[in-house]
């Protein structure tokens, strides 16, 4: 690693956390799996998984569960590599800082992100590392492609998704996107790493991470690309999500809008 790349890391803001490694690193890849408290369904996810010998290792980038689902044994018999474990500020963006700083440090050469509820289908991991091998930096999982599957999505899902934020992340990111509230997606080392893009700030905190790093790839002219994934909602059930009642709504739009204005790009660098 060079002296400036050293010096830009040590300038990263990663919240406080607890590292508790299960085994060395074998792949290429990394999945990022974050979570708090979503019990059997993140263990079956992660049963899933691990049946499925995907070509990532697995790190669990936890914001503070205290439901028991994350036992050592379970998460090393499951494959596991790493459990990541934020004892510092923030939310969903405080958890993914964390994950991607350690992997980058780990040097990955591509992190893949699925959510930690169960509502993915995993099978498409393997087409997410593909990508990323074939040099893609930004690769987002859209339940709207052909071949991809929305399940059980509730309405106002799909109107929020369809009609205002992903027309807004495509208008700022300059690039087409079809389901930007997805959070299966992939990055590449090279563009968390660019000057441009700097997402280890604790201005991310939320949602904005997710959001800022949708715009900020066609902003820059990284190479981006959308290939079809599966997510399924339970039927007849309460939706997993940690987005709850009209204040939370608002406040995604709120960070929605904040990242369609650039309020989010580093000071140093053009919107």
């Amino acid at each position: 690693m060079t002296d400036m790349a050293a010096q830009d890391r040590d300038s990263w803001q990663v919240p406080e956390h607890r590292v508790d490694a299960f085994g060395p690193k074998a792949h290429r890849h990394a999945l990022v799996i974050p979570i708090i408290n979503e019990g059997e369904r993140f263990r079956n996810q992660l049963r899933r998984i691990a049946a499925g010998d995907y070509p990532v290792d697995i790190v669990i980038a936890d914001g503070g569960s205290t439901d028991g689902s994350l036992d050592p044994t379970f998460l090393r018999d499951h494959k596991v590599r790493t459990l990541l474990t934020k004892t510092g500020p923030g939310k969903l963006s405080a958890q993914l800082r964390m994950a991607y700083a350690w992997c980058l440090r780990e040097d990955y050469a591509g992190i893949v992100t699925v959510d930690g509820n169960g509502k993915d289908g995993v099978e498409a991991i393997t087409a997410f590392c593909d990508r990323l091998d074939q040099g893609y930096d930004y690769v987002q999982g859209s339940r709207y492609r052909r071949g991809g599957g929305a399940i059980n999505t509730p309405l106002s899902r799909t109107i929020g998704n369809r009609l205002i934020h992903a027309p807004l992340m495509s208008l700022a990111g300059r690039h087409l996107f079809t389901d930007t509230t997805n959070g299966f997606r992939a990055y590449s080392a090279a563009y968390l790493r660019d000057p441009r893009v700097q997402p280890f700030r604790d201005i991310f905190s939320r949602y904005e991470l997710l959001f800022y790093l949708t715009a900020r790839a066609g902003q820059i002219g990284m190479k981006i690309v959308e290939i079809p994934v599966v997510r399924s909602y339970p039927r007849k059930q309460p939706i997993p999500t940690k987005i709850g009642g009209y204040r939370g709504k608002i406040s995604v739009l709120w960070q929605t809008l904040q990242t369609a204005f650039g309020e989010f790009c580093p000071a140093s660098e053009p919107f």
